[in-house]
């Protein structure tokens, strides 16, 4: 469980990593936050989490398009 005093507002968090709001509230509404708590009508989240990146980056889908010879 997460500390109180690590959660910070989206906004906050947006501010403390430098990416825009609207980014830090569309991870939260794509579940990319595994801290997001809603406290109220604010939702927070652990001022220490690595926002999460989904892409995949091990070339497994490189040429997917291409037909096999």
């Amino acid at each position: 469980m997460t500390n109180v005093e690590n959660l910070v507002s989206l906004s906050e968090y947006a501010a403390i990593h430098g990416i825009p709001t609207d980014t830090a509230k569309s991870a939260r509404r794509q579940g990319r936050f595994k801290t997001a708590i809603k406290i109220g009508r604010n939702w927070c989240v652990d001022k220490n989490e690595i926002l999460s990146d989904n892409r995949v980056k091990t070339g497994e889908y490189r040429n997917w398009r291409k037909k096999e010879e």
